[in-house]
């Protein structure tokens, strides 16, 4: 039962998200242009050791409105040294590198940078790497044959709340959980609302709509998911979800937000 609900939330996910991503991307496209958006662009670092994909991927960030090139990284340990004091805001990791792979990265990083958004960018599309990196951290997973649009789209999408992944590589996040993980009791401890949060987060709502369906900002959003990756052990959307879908509360899901 855990699996079939956890299938149908990813995917259900990954059906809200395609849509609602295409009208944020239209929102947002056309607010970047304004001087206080351009004060406020992405900014985006690279760990990459391939260097004609890194350049090409260096070129797309340099020249795209509402983006800033932060730094390009040849190795994990490069970026393990330079990435906490850079603080980019999104961070796009290969998982082959040379020496430390790009999943042990996230896993090293995350602690000293719990609000940069890791978004995998990699030839892998075995479950196993998909796992592991969401387990290490990662927030989104994309192939690298990812047309440029479609890149910067997704980079825009983590960045606002969402979290970025193909239907295939959706599908296959699914197989990744065959069995429900145990109840661990985490879920007593969440507050109603942070349960309300949490189940809005599942159902692949970005951080601006769950503010605007709870009439609350987006910084308390922030607060509030904070506290529930705290309280149920996790260090990302995917991880929290994996262990929603195992609570009492999740069989009977509120209606959605309007």
């Amino acid at each position: 039962m855990g699996f079939c609900r956890f299938r149908f939330i990813v995917m259900r996910t990954r059906d809200n998200a395609a849509s609602q991503s295409r009208r944020n991307m239209k929102s947002i496209s056309k607010t970047l242009t304004s001087p206080v958006e351009k004060a406020t662009a992405i900014r985006v670092s690279i760990v990459e050791d391939d260097v004609p994909a890194r350049e090409i991927l260096v070129g797309w960030l340099a020249r795209a409105e509402g983006f800033e090139f932060v730094s390009q990284h040849g190795s994990a340990e490069e970026g393990l040294k330079e990435l906490p004091g850079q603080k980019p805001d999104v961070v796009l990791m290969d998982i082959k590198l040379p020496g430390l792979n790009g999943v042990e990265c996230v896993r090293q990083l995350k602690p000293s940078l719990p609000q940069t958004q890791f978004v995998m960018h990699t030839v892998y599309e075995d479950s196993i790497h998909i796992f592991n990196a969401l387990q290490a951290g990662a927030t989104g997973y994309l192939l690298k044959q990812s047309a440029h649009d479609e890149l910067l789209a997704a980079l825009r999408y983590v960045h606002a709340g969402g979290s970025p992944m193909t239907s295939y590589i959706a599908r296959r996040v699914a197989q990744c959980f065959p069995n429900p993980p145990a109840r661990t009791g985490a879920e007593d401890e969440l507050s109603p609302r942070e349960r309300e949060v949490l189940e809005m987060l599942a159902r692949g709502f970005l951080y601006k709509e769950i503010a605007e369906a709870l009439n609350i900002s987006i910084r308390t959003v922030d607060t509030y998911i904070r506290r529930i990756y705290e309280k149920l052990h996790v260090r990302s959307r995917a991880q929290a979800v994996a262990k929603y879908v195992t609570f009492p509360f999740a069989d009977s899901r509120t209606a959605a937000p309007r």
